[in-house]
């Protein structure tokens, strides 16, 4: 039976205020809160709300036969939290169906993955954290960002406890393999990995109200029959999108609210079902191994990491942020914990991009360079402040394991406590 796994990715960076070199050592808050809160509410009330009361719908109409994810970072339900908790309250209703899961995402959105296996795995727990604390629920899915995925990561999150994580079917990982199958991780044979459809996914971000698309106009009855028509086998179809996709990319004018609404109706109609990506890791068997020992993403046509890190503005950029990265590990004050979280969103980084530089405000990728690498200054100021280069690397790896075995002693005792209770 053929199943489809809804995934909708939310994530907004903060709005970097404008910052000057004559400002550094001066002004430590590097965010302009009026344009985070402008663009933030633009979302909500054009994509992210219309969306969550589109689902919530879906999933009555379908008497919970509709089921699907939602990836959304550690900042953003942070954003939401400050600038518009109507939104917090939405996803509750949507989690309190049994019918949504929502995936573990980095905090800040960020490539720490490829960086730094300590801040990756915080951001995961930070971000997990306060999904169980707001939905009740225990993230098992992984979305790392851009979808990033490798082998050696595959066996740091299965060291983590995580079961499934999610990418792009790219063809020059498949080659001739389809995205619709689990697989099983190269990199730890206890992970399963699921795959974006990228033809079928982008058919609706980028081509539904295109009339030069081959396949327009795209009617939830046709698209419906497109999925059920894929080869016999062919279980599992993971239509995995940006929720902006929904108001933005396709405003509401060109019907794609209504298309999704009615998709449950012709999808079940044809005897097929919906699932989550844990619900398909759970029930199904790998088809396949999986490999990609470089970095794999859904990210350009190069499907890989080159639009965040591949000219030298972006690689001396992340360079110098994460060089300090087991520094502030140790430091304690909330600003320069808050600030780290915030500098390593990826957006940054696009913005730095010569030929794409996304949704941006700033002139160029020079300029987008110039005013983070001011900030970036400041910020290792304050961390040099308190943690001096002058520290030798050994002393600090022992301040850090110190620090570590405390946690992990203190979460070993809070279990035994919980248990015995």
């Amino acid at each position: 039976m053929k199943n489809i796994s809804f995934c909708f990715q939310m994530h907004v960076p903060y709005r970097l205020k404008r910052y000057r070199f004559f400002d550094i050592g001066h002004d430590h808050y590097y965010y302009d809160d009026i344009q985070t809160e402008e663009h933030l509410q633009w979302l909500v009330n054009t994509s992210y709300m219309p969306l969550c009361n589109t689902l919530s719908h879906m999933i009555k109409l379908s008497k919970g036969k509709f089921h699907c994810a939602i990836a959304v970072s550690g900042a953003t339900l942070e954003m939401f939290e400050q600038f518009a908790p109507e939104m917090i309250d939405a996803l509750k209703e949507l989690a309190a169906t049994k019918c949504v899961e929502f995936m573990a995402v980095p905090y800040s959105y960020s490539i720490a993955s490829e960086y730094n296996e300590q801040e990756f795995k915080q951001q995961l727990k930070l971000q997990t954290d306060l999904i169980n604390t707001l939905f009740g629920q225990k993230a098992t899915t992984v979305w790392n960002t851009e979808l990033l995925y490798t082998d050696e990561m595959a066996y740091n999150l299965q060291k983590m406890g995580y079961k499934t994580i999610m990418t792009e079917g790219a063809k020059h990982i498949l080659s001739w393999k389809s995205p619709n199958y689990v697989y099983q991780s190269a990199g730890s044979s206890k992970v399963k990995v699921l795959l974006r459809n990228a033809s079928l996914s982008d058919e609706l971000s980028f081509h539904f109200s295109d009339p030069n698309w081959g396949n327009f106009p795209i009617d939830a009855e046709k698209y419906a029959e497109q999925l059920k028509n894929l080869p016999e086998g062919e279980d599992i179809i993971n239509i995995w999108v940006g929720a902006e996709t929904f108001g933005v990319l396709q405003n509401a004018g060109t019907g794609i609210f209504d298309f999704l609404k009615a998709l449950p109706y012709f999808v079940l109609e044809r005897g097929m079902g919906f699932m989550t990506p844990a619900e398909a890791a759970k029930k199904m068997s790998a088809s396949d191994v999986l490999s990609s020992p470089t970095p794999l993403t859904w990210a350009g046509e190069a499907k890989d990491l080159s639009v965040y890190y591949g000219n030298d503005l972006q690689q001396e950029a992340l360079n110098k942020l994460y060089a300090v990265a087991e520094r502030v590990h140790l430091c304690q004050g909330k600003h320069l914990k808050m600030a780290w979280l915030r500098l390593q969103d990826i957006n940054y980084l696009h913005y730095m991009n010569h030929i794409d530089q996304g949704h941006t405000q700033y002139e160029s990728a020079y300029d987008a360079f110039i005013n983070y690498m001011n900030i970036l200054s400041d910020f290792l100021q304050l961390v040099e402040e308190q943690y001096p280069t002058t520290i030798e690397n050994e002393e600090l790896n022992e301040l850090l394991k110190t620090i570590r075995n405390q946690e992990e002693e203190i979460q070993s005792l809070k279990k035994k406590i919980s248990k015995k209770k």
